[in-house]
């Protein structure tokens, strides 16, 4: 088996959620540098920076003018410490940057298990455009101390929070008032959870989110509905967060406990038994969901970006985000994009796909999502028209690299369609499609299903995406992903709503779309149920996106 965390460009490390990762005896190890030995702390105005050279946070100059800068802020403890904790960072000034010429900045950091970027080449198409970048180890990873809260307000909250008062302070850095730098941010996965954690504390504390405009790619709504929807475990992805923070001990321990109990029994932690973790209050922070419940929403504009075969982070977390963690005028000025690519491990039960490409950055006039970025930031940060179209909508790449525009958001299933039942094994057996349109029919957006389910006996699991073929023997899901129907009680004629993953497809004419019910799946792998048996869905009705017919 391999790992394939892919997305259209690579330019920056750390991309995805395990940053540069292999497979190890099953599991991940990820690659990463070791920590450098800590210089001594200055101070640079209020903020103490911890330098790359003992006794000064000294600066070296890039081949093309970009000043480099390595240093570390001084954030907040760790819990039961009073010692605060340095985030470390390399600070890439442009060349024509100066007091008389101020610029704006863009933040990035890295993916699950990865570190931040030194090399000033990696940013040149922003630093070419008089965009200073600040590049940073997250907490728990690189040269930053203390562990990974995975974006907890608490704790990367602050941090982000620090740097952004580290970066108003540089007189070289255009401002909108005191302590407010115009400022963008990049980066994807985990690299993506800094920028609404970040975005979200400072609109929390300041009553604005300070950031002007970001660019997260293949990261999260809701964390725990992300490794567990339904509370069933996504295994694989369980067993590959733990085992890239192992070479860091980058989480705290009881996550490791948590994740690897979560795996095992194929239930999401939540302290209802003795003696577990509980994971539900661990990560209940951890995300825009919980800023939007509390009703806060980031009135700025957002390049989203999302992988439409992403099997961790799927394409439903994203346009959740799209839906709920922005403003209704914010939505004006910001887009959505949907690549083939994320966070991607083989589909092979029930089949998937396997593609990677970003027709819908190449529709909207990029060669890719990063050269989009670029745009999209002059456009909001610099106000330069750089025509750059496609504002107020939400754009899916399809399976077979077309780009599908649904105005409406990617929200509403308005074409319902009824499939009579649908009946699965569990515990194993087949994957089984149903047929549900004959094409030619295009569908882009977040699909579910009703019926009345009867499922008889304990902790009953089946799992249920849209599929494609030219009949149920070639039929394959259109993304890699399914979701699971959880019953842990015997039930009969209860009526359910099944979410089913969002998805982009254009079926032609002569094939045909199919609801795909298996009892097993690779992601979820051992989550099925415990018992053998039959769940059977009656007056199944598919609610479709339907975009063209």
């Amino acid at each position: 088996m391999t790992l394939r965390t892919t997305r259209t460009t690579t330019r920056t490390r750390g991309a995805g959620l395990l940053g540069a990762t292999a497979l190890a005896v099953g599991l991940l190890a990820p690659a990463t540098a070791a920590p450098a030995t800590a210089a001594p702390l200055t101070q640079v105005g209020p903020v103490a920076v911890q330098g790359a050279a003992p006794g000064a946070a000294r600066a070296a100059r890039a081949a093309d003018g970009v000043t480099v800068r390595n240093a570390c802020v001084r954030s907040v403890p760790e819990p039961g410490s009073t010692a605060k904790v340095r985030i470390c960072f390399t600070l890439f000034k442009p060349a024509k940057a100066s007091r008389s010429h101020k610029v704006p900045v863009i933040m990035h950091s890295h993916g699950w298990g990865g570190s931040r970027t030194t090399d000033p080449a990696e940013f040149a198409d922003l630093t070419s455009r008089g965009y200073g970048v600040l590049s940073f180890d997250q907490r728990g990873w690189g040269e930053s101390g203390g562990h990974a809260h995975v974006e907890n307000p608490a704790y990367e909250g602050v941090d982000v929070r620090t740097l952004v008062r580290f970066i108003a302070r540089q007189p070289w850095v255009r401002k909108d008032g005191p302590g407010d730098p115009r400022l963008g941010a990049i980066g994807g996965s985990y690299g993506g959870g800094y920028q609404f954690v970040g975005a979200f504390e400072l609109l929390k504390r300041r009553g604005k989110p300070v950031f002007d405009a970001l660019a997260p790619e293949i990261t999260w709504n809701d964390l725990s509905e992300s490794l567990a929807p339904e509370g069933v475990v996504r295994t694989e992805w369980a067993l590959a967060l733990s085992a890239a923070s192992v070479p860091d001990d980058a989480l705290p321990r009881n996550v490791y406990k948590a994740l690897i109990e979560g795996a095992a029994t194929g239930t999401w932690p939540d302290g209802s038994i003795p003696g577990t973790e509980d994971m539900v209050s661990f990560m209940r922070k951890n995300g825009p969901q919980w800023h939007t419940r509390a009703g806060r929403r980031l009135d700025i504009p957002v390049l989203f970006g999302q992988g439409t075969t992403d099997s961790l982070f799927p394409l439903q977390q994203g346009l959740d985000n799209w839906r709920t963690a922005i403003t209704n005028r914010a939505r004006k000025k910001s887009i959505f994009i949907g690549y083939n690519g994320g966070h991607v491990l083989p589909s092979v039960l029930p089949q998937g796909v396997s593609v990677t490409s970003d027709p819908c950055s190449r529709a909207l006039g990029s060669r890719d999502f990063r050269a989009l970025s670029v745009r999209f930031f002059d456009e909001q940060l610099r106000g330069h028209d750089r025509g750059v179209r496609g504002y107020h909508k939400v754009h899916l790449a399809t399976a077979d690299s077309t780009c599908v525009t649904q105005t409406s958001g990617g929200t509403r299933a308005g074409t319902a369609v009824p499939i009579g039942t649908v009946a699965s094994t569990t515990a194993a057996g087949a994957p089984l499609p149903y047929l549900v349109a004959d094409g030619p029919v295009t569908v882009a957006g977040t699909p579910y299903l009703t019926g009345a389910v009867t499922a008889l006996g304990v902790q009953n699991r089946a799992f249920y995406g849209l599929a494609v073929g030219s009949s149920p023997l070639d039929a394959h899901l259109v993304q890699n992903n399914v979701l699971p129907l959880a019953e842990d009680t015997p039930v009969s004629g209860a009526q359910r709503r099944v979410e089913l993953p969002s998805a982009a497809v254009r079926v032609p004419r002569g094939q045909h779309l199919y609801l795909m019910v298996t009892p097993i799946s690779d992601t979820f792998a051992g989550m099925s149920s415990r018992t053998p048996g039959v769940i059977t869905i009656d007056d199944t009705v598919v609610h479709l996106p339907v975009v063209r017919r």
